[in-house]
């Protein structure tokens, strides 16, 4: 799952800025490509302590956010510890903020659940589509044929990853396909308010320990609450937050090492290396490259989880990547015209 480029520019700050061992376009593309990779591994981890440690989603999504929070306040407030420090005015945003990202990461890691790594990434990058539209509604953004055939090209793509063409099939997963077109949907919300915080110019680090932060909260309560007032249908979403503590076999060491490695490692890491690709790449080319997050997911879930896609699923993650170039290619010419007009 890559973190919205909205809040990539001016990211990593004087972390690692600078530097001439991140001086150069050949570097900054190897950063870009082992940060998809790094990222490509986010379904994979999901998927194992999900079906293997079969750890609840809710649970999961806790110490993910947690871990995050847990992990980079220590180093903020060794490297930057103005970024550390949470104002008045953040805190409303910031508390929206993070109830979006709850949302939104409940949503994706229920998804992981229920349709595999491969066709859970492949749907929240189909909120390209989603986020085109809220783009018109809340910027007033054009909105020309481009714009409308990245959106039927997404949903169309949607359609055949969820493996629409076997909609009347008795085998069709109908609540694997809401859950992971809403997980697109929520990501596009979470999308906007990155563009909000940047709009803000509020410190990403900052933004991200707190956001993280919020969204622990919020999935604490909602576990608890589902613990005091069971709901059917999602009590297999929730259970013991020491749940790998408390296995009849044991503490289940290796899993927390995956929960600390998914926090630390696809997450931090990889949105970090991201961030000093920026130093010497364009967002537009840094940015494109991420999308190749689809396709090492894809490879990695094939060879460690034996995840594979039919030749309709595998149509409709071309559809995909098409509307991902699509629009990446707008934004670097509106970048271009931007810069010539400049000059």
């Amino acid at each position: 799952m890559a973190i919205p480029a909205n809040l990539f520019p001016s990211a990593f700050g004087s972390i690692g800025a600078g530097r001439g061992g991140f001086s150069g376009k050949r570097q900054g593309y190897l950063l870009a490509i082992i940060s998809a990779m790094l990222l490509g591994f986010t379904g994979i981890i999901i998927r194992i302590l999900t079906a293997h440690y079969h750890l609840p989603t809710s649970v999961l999504a806790f110490w993910r956010a947690a871990l995050v929070a847990v992990v980079l306040l220590p180093i903020l407030l060794l490297t930057k510890p103005e970024w550390a420090k949470l104002r008045g005015c953040q805190l409303k945003f910031y508390t929206a903020y993070g109830l979006l990202l709850a949302v939104f990461n409940g949503l994706w890691t229920e998804s992981v659940a229920l349709n595999g790594a491969s066709i859970s990434t492949i749907l929240v990058y189909c909120s390209i589509g989603f986020t085109v539209f809220l783009g018109w509604i809340f910027y007033n953004e054009y909105m020309g044929w481009r714009e409308l055939l990245v959106m039927v090209i997404s949903l169309l793509g949607c359609f055949l990853v969820s493996d629409g063409l076997n909609i009347t099939g008795s085998d069709f997963n109908f609540v694997g396909l809401f859950i992971g077109l809403a997980s697109g949907i929520g990501y596009s919300f979470y999308t906007l308010a990155g563009r909000i915080a940047t709009e803000r110019r509020y410190p990403v680090w900052n933004t991200i320990l707190y956001v993280f932060g919020f969204s622990a909260i919020y999935q604490l309560i909602f576990n608890q609450l589902l613990l005091w007032f069971p709901l059917p249908g999602l009590q297999q979403m929730v259970g013991d937050l020491f749940f790998l503590s408390h296995r009849a076999d044991g503490i289940q060491w290796s899993g927390w090492g995956l929960l600390l490695i998914l926090a630390a490692g696809p997450t931090l890491l990889g949105f970090g290396l991201f961030n000093l690709s920026l130093k010497t790449l364009p967002l537009a080319v840094a940015s494109l490259l991420l999308t190749l997050e689809l396709v090492f997911t894809a490879v990695i879930a094939y060879f460690l989880l034996g995840e594979t896609l039919s030749p309709s699923q595998l149509l409709g993650s071309a559809l995909v990547l098409l509307g991902v170039l699509m629009l990446h290619r707008k934004d670097k010419v509106q970048t271009e015209m931007m810069a010539v007009s400049a000059e």
